[in-house]
This record gives structure tokens, C-alpha cells and sequence, in this order.
């Protein structure tokens, strides 16, 4: 049961680290690249709900980063059940 916690925990790191990429990707108008395509196939159904509640503040979009402390809250919250289970 722990294992099945820590490759959770790991799973929603990985894919932070993935969002925090796509962000950096579409400051460098680097999203039409199949790269950019890739991460924007993995990234924007999980941004999409956050974009459609935040809006944007001009030219800054911050949801993506609402979205980021999501994850990190879900990650803490994965590792207090663990911690809790055992």
C-alpha cells in the first residue's frame, strides 16, 4: 500500500514538473513543435478547468498556477493518508 502512495506522490511530481515545462514552452512560442503538441495533449485538460474559472489578468494567465498548488495540495494530502494508513 505504501508503494502504491509514493508512485502517486511521484506521478503528480512528474506531472508538475511537465506543466511547469508547457509553461515555459509557451513564453518561447515553443508550443507548435510536436514537443510543444505533446505536453499541450497532457497538460491542457487538466488547465482547462482552472482557465474557465480564473481569467486571465491581461496578458497573464495565473491559473496554471492555481493548478500547481493543486497538485501540491493533492501530494500532501496523498502523503497524510499514507502517513495516517501506517
Amino acid at each position: 500500500m505504501s508503494l502504491l502512495f509514493s508512485l502517486l506522490v511521484e506521478v503528480l511530481t512528474i506531472y508538475s514538473y511537465i506543466i511547469i515545462i508547457y509553461i515555459f514552452m509557451s513564453w518561447f512560442n515553443a508550443q507548435q513543435t510536436s514537443l510543444g503538441n505533446f505536453f499541450a495533449r497532457i497538460c491542457e485538460p487538466y488547465l482547462e478547468p482552472f482557465r474557465r474559472i480564473i481569467p486571465p489578468l491581461g496578458m497573464i494567465d495565473i491559473s496554471p498556477i492555481v493548478a500547481l498548488l493543486v497538485l501540491q495540495l493533492a501530494r500532501g494530502g496523498i502523503r497524510q493518508i499514507q502517513y495516517w494508513l501506517i
